[in-house]
């Protein structure tokens, strides 16, 4: 970090406007090394610094250090769950199962497999990347114990386990498609039927 005393990348004066496009170059180019196939432990400030075309200062003015540059990335990646329409569990769920693993950006395919690896041996890690998904996964938490609340579930379920249920299936089938002939359009409703009827109140 010595070059954050360098006179032609200096601390900005209060008032000073924060670059739009500095920012988004940065994450830009932090995901674009990790779609790339650079690993966490590889990535670099010089490296992104390099790809953004800015100083490392202009980094580290933004960010504390690269974890907080990865989560913010990761998150921006990962974008915000689909609202809740709150019509119906079945309605609600089939919105979020069907999100899962679902990203425009196609660079999504390549960098989130290779976090599994990083998560498993690091628990800062892990750590950023429970924060990352934590969003949706408070979603879809909301959504079933509304259900409990209404009477629409089973009062005793494992809501956490229930969430496991519901998009283990269907994240695994789009990052490892082990099912090819399925239609991926109906899998989202074809697995919240299948877990509802074991959760429905009786």
């Amino acid at each position: 970090m010595s070059d954050m005393s360098a006179t032609a990348d200096a601390p900005r004066s209060p008032g000073r406007p924060r670059s739009i496009r500095a920012d988004e170059a940065i994450v830009e180019a932090t995901l674009d090394l990790l779609a790339e196939g650079s690993t966490i432990e590889a990535l670099s400030i010089e490296a992104i610094a390099a790809r953004a075309g800015v100083g490392k200062a202009t980094i580290y003015r933004r960010w504390s250090g690269k974890e907080a540059l990865l989560v913010d990335a990761l998150r921006r990646l990962k974008g915000v769950p689909p609202p809740a329409g709150g019509h119906s569990v079945r309605d609600d769920l089939v919105a979020l199962v069907g999100a899962v693993g679902q990203h425009a950006d196609p660079r999504v395919r390549k960098i989130m497999p290779c976090l599994v690896p990083e998560v498993a041996r690091s628990s800062a890690h892990r750590q950023a990347y429970e924060a990352i998904i934590e969003p949706r996964r408070q979603a879809m938490r909301e959504v079933l114990r509304r259900a409990v609340e209404r009477g629409e579930l089973r009062a005793d379920i494992d809501i956490d386990l229930a969430m496991a249920l519901l998009t283990a299936p269907i994240l695994t089938q789009r990052m490892l498609p082990w099912h090819p002939e399925w239609d991926e359009r109906l899998l989202p409703e074809r697995l919240v039927d299948t877990v509802l009827n074991g959760l429905r109140a009786r």
